[in-house]
């Protein structure tokens, strides 16, 4: 065969291949408001940056007819790029062929990449769109599956692991992306569930819709399992880019450095009137964080769920840090099971990462209640105490208003090893409120008394210019310092510049057991 027809011969194999289940198939995926695998690839990656690997890899089934349909690729695009010129693996799920369903070989391409992404210390970027394992192939599917799970774990903490849900997916194909450090849906076309509507209707008899069981609103507010959820491909695309530049290559690097075009000592007035006179009123905790961070950018991680707890990505003197703050605004700013668990995974994930943490605290305690005690509110606040305690990078905390029982020890307090704990004049730290503390304290001097309410607003008053503030605590150390509220993007900026060089470890073991 001559040098040209095999030239030809191998363009013709990839033009052929790159066509994935044919073009009528590509029809009905853009119809639904998707992309092909390959588009998709292109959409996040840096332009030309794509390498693809086993593009001639085919499945090796030999039952229920399979031997006479062996697409190349076999339903997933696998290799390497870049994005802002920083090297990233990727996958890509290929709908058009066989459903995206995994086979052994499908396996096998996305665990060869993985293996690469962990050696190379680069981040691995999972585009989903997969009806789970092939069932033709039996148990060797779910062997495949196992082995993209295996992986998950022992990279976890050592690379960053980001799946976007970009079709329905379910079984195996969402397991995965649970383990991964972060899940991106999108609204109306992406679904993440273990078993569809037909199975929950033969088991269970109930009827639900696959958007009720697992479509984008159920994951984004109620499950926790979506951390964040956009109207369409290419806005999920772009979110994709800005929640990259945000994160290191890997657990040895810190995050890329951006020029910062925002005055480090910048002052904000507004600040030292932002939180009400009255304690119990609410204000936006947003307000605070997006004032304080470089070019006022933050980004939200779980936006739409456990509301009174935020968290997410912003710079300080253009340098990465993570974001954990208590929102009065909504159930007072209170933590719960929910809000507990979201705030302990994503400290974890900037512990693991070399990302310093900036906490907000007004936190009127845990919530009382027989659902949360049922809940399990004392494991899972336990959680986020873990998590603090555990934490080695740089640690700052500024008490803006509440900080009261445990709840004050949990958000990062100087006996879980935080480094820098700042507090507005408005800080109140204390076992609890001066409401409950007075009925308790002074019950008695109460019931005496011939006028029980001006009694009882005297001792509420006096508990609260005795303890329901910040001189106290600081008397004792546990405060650093109180603050100017208008000062803080500059102390918080100086603060983390001195922690720059943190060193700090934990005893040697194999690994703790947090209370899961």
């Amino acid at each position: 065969m001559s040098s040209e027809r095999i030239l030809l011969d191998l363009a013709n194999q990839k033009e052929s291949a790159k066509l994935g289940g044919g073009e009528d198939k590509i029809e009905k995926q853009h119809a639904k408001g998707k992309y092909t695998a390959r588009e998709r690839i292109e959409k996040i990656l840096d332009e030309g940056s794509f390498e693809e690997f086993d593009l001639f890899v085919t499945h090796r089934c030999n039952d229920f007819g399979m031997e006479k349909n062996r697409p190349l690729t076999d339903g997933v695009v696998t290799g390497y790029g870049t994005i802002q010129g920083r090297l990233v693996y990727v996958f890509s799920q290929d709908f058009t062929v066989f459903g995206g369903s995994l086979s052994k070989a499908y396996a096998e391409k996305i665990v060869k990449i993985m293996d690469m992404a962990a050696r190379m210390g680069a981040p691995v970027i999972g585009l989903n769109d997969s009806g789970g394992a092939r069932i033709q192939e039996g148990v060797d599917a779910l062997a495949g599956y196992a082995d993209i799970f295996l992986r998950n774990v022992l990279y976890s903490g050592v690379v960053p692991q980001i799946s976007m849900i970009l079709g329905p997916c379910a079984g195996g194909a969402v397991y995965s992306p649970a383990i991964t450090d972060f899940v991106m849906m999108v609204d109306q076309t992406s679904y993440m569930f273990l078993t569809g509507p037909k199975v929950v209707k033969q088991v269970t008899q109930e009827d639900v819709t696959v958007d009720q069981l697992g479509g984008a609103g159920v994951h984004s507010s109620r499950s926790g399992i979506a951390h964040c959820v956009y109207p369409d491909e290419d806005s999920a695309f772009e979110n994709l880019k800005r929640l990259f530049a945000f994160l290191p290559q890997n657990n040895r690097e810190t995050p890329p450095v951006v020029e910062c075009g925002d005055p480090i000592d910048r002052v904000d007035e507004s600040l030292n009137y932002l939180v009400p006179e009255n304690p119990n009123k609410p204000y936006d905790m947003k307000e605070i964080i997006t004032t304080v961070l470089d070019d006022r950018d933050f980004f939200e991680i779980q936006p739409e769920y456990a509301k009174n707890i935020i968290v997410g990505f912003g710079r300080l003197n253009g340098n990465t840090v993570g974001v954990v703050a208590n929102q009065p605004a909504f159930l007072a700013g209170v933590l719960d099971n929910n809000s507990s668990m979201k705030a302990a995974r994503f400290v974890r994930f900037c512990d693991a990462f070399n990302i310093p943490l900036v906490v907000f605290e007004d936190v009127p305690g845990f919530m009382p209640g027989t659902a949360q005690e049922y809940n399990g509110i004392i494991k899972n606040g336990a959680k986020l105490l873990y998590a603090f305690a555990e934490a080695t990078v740089p640690k700052v905390t500024v008490v803006v208003r509440k900080a009261y029982g445990g709840a004050y020890c949990v958000m990062n307090s100087k006996h879980m090893r935080a480094d820098v704990n700042l507090a507005w004049p408005t800080a109140e730290i204390a076992v609890m409120g001066p409401d409950g503390a007075v009925e308790i304290i002074y019950n008695r001097q109460i019931q005496e008394a011939e006028d029980k309410d001006a009694k009882t607003a005297e001792l509420k008053q006096s508990y609260r210019d005795h303890f329901a503030n910040p001189f106290n605590a600081a008397s004792k150390g546990y405060i650093d310092d109180v603050i100017v509220p208008a000062n803080t993007r500059r102390k918080l900026i100086k603060a983390l510049k001195m922690l720059s060089g943190k060193r700090d470890v934990n005893p040697e073991k194999k690994h703790g057991n947090i209370p899961l």
